[in-house]
């Protein structure tokens, strides 16, 4: 198991981590050092298990807050996915039959007619 150096808030602390995590851990600490050495530039005289859980208590506070948004983010693409998902309803008039047989009618005479003219001018 390897043993990977870190520093946080100024002091130094040899963790053990499973193999091929050794980049995640120290990742990790960076972010807890950062916190922490925010907490050590207020108060140098600060106990090291009291700076680690104040730093710990800010990072899980920024975890909520982050956490929270990405809820409020998920809602929203719920949301919109959802008025996709429900097609607009479109209301097609329909035309009466009275009326598609009358233009039909209508129609007919009309090629009548044409065929009428057609006829004449041909003789």
């Amino acid at each position: 198991m390897p043993q990977v150096d870190i520093t946080v808030g100024g002091r130094k602390f040899q963790v053990a981590c499973q193999s091929g995590e050794e980049n995640f851990l120290k990742t990790a600490a960076s972010i807890l050092d950062v916190e922490a050495s925010a907490i050590v530039a207020q108060s140098q005289r600060m106990p090291e298990p009291q700076m680690l859980l104040m730093a710990g208590l800010l990072l899980a506070d920024k975890t909520v807050a982050i956490e929270d948004r990405l809820r409020a983010a998920e809602a929203k693409v719920a949301e919109l996915e959802a008025k996709v998902a429900d097609p607009v309803k479109v209301e097609v008039p329909v035309v009466p039959t009275a009326v598609t047989d009358s233009l039909k009618e209508l129609a007919a005479r009309a090629e009548a007619l044409a065929d009428e003219v057609e006829e004449k001018v041909n003789t």
